[in-house]
């Protein structure tokens, strides 16, 4: 995971093998942007991305993933790397993924609730482990953010720097999908706290709030979705914007 400049990563979220956004997570809250998943990575990477954040939305509401036949044509359709998400929550699913060539997965409930996993597959998959920390108020949220718990996100960071992650998700929740800005002070402050890589997610809008994350010292990336698929963000001029630097 070295690269020297921040970069911008495209996310496609699967519901029931579709491509859609949901209002601050919540599941009866969906829009449909695609039925190809697949043709979607592909406009992304024909773009410029580097990396494609995939979450499996099934996985994430209930601990079960439905959409691997998704992930797997993504992962045919493309070259850029792939971190996916949602619903990870044991060590054979972990072991799937990155058989299927995924390069990076992302544990987020088990982080609290089995923290022996994360862990484990730290050792059984060095460089391979991101944790996502989705946090509400400082605190982290779980189960689709569904639970939020009284675990402090930043403290949680550290442990999972400390289990061998290779990186963190940092995702404001009270910001994800409202197309309101990213929480720039709360993402600054994880950067900080950690020697690890952070990807920043949640609210960036604009080629304005790319800039503004561009400006936190060390941030390894960022995440957008509702802005691409609105068209309030051009991914290919964004892409252009960092290297512009």
């Amino acid at each position: 995971m070295v690269y020297y400049l921040m970069l911008v990563i495209p996310a496609i979220d699967l519901k029931d093998g579709q491509c859609v956004r949901l209002l601050q997570g919540k599941e009866k809250e969906k829009t449909v942007y695609s039925d190809d998943p697949a043709s979607t990575a592909k406009k992304w990477e024909s773009c410029g991305a580097r990396l494609l954040h995939v979450v499996d939305l099934d996985g994430a509401f209930t601990g079960n993933q439905r959409n691997i036949d998704s992930i797997r044509a993504i992962r045919e359709a493309v070259s850029m790397e792939i971190e996916v998400g949602g619903g990870i929550r044991d060590l054979a699913r972990i072991d799937l993924l990155v058989s299927l060539g995924i390069d990076r997965v992302i544990l987020g409930t088990v982080a609290i609730e089995k923290p022996d996993l994360v862990q484990e597959a730290c050792r059984k998959h060095p460089g391979k482990v991101l944790v996502g920390i989705d946090a509400k108020d400082g605190f982290a949220a779980v189960k689709g953010w569904v639970e939020v718990t009284r675990v402090k996100a930043r403290e949680l960071a550290l442990s999972m720097q400390g289990y061998g992650a290779a990186g963190i998700i940092y995702t404001d929740i009270a910001k994800d999908g409202m197309m309101s800005g990213p929480n720039i002070e709360a993402t600054r402050e994880m950067v900080d706290a950690l020697e690890i890589p952070v990807i920043a997610s949640g609210g960036v809008s604009s080629l304005g709030d790319i800039e503004r994350l561009m400006q936190i010292e060390n941030l390894w990336g960022t995440i957008t979705g509702k802005a691409l698929y609105s068209g309030a963000l051009d991914l290919k001029e964004a892409i252009q914007r960092v290297h512009s630097k």
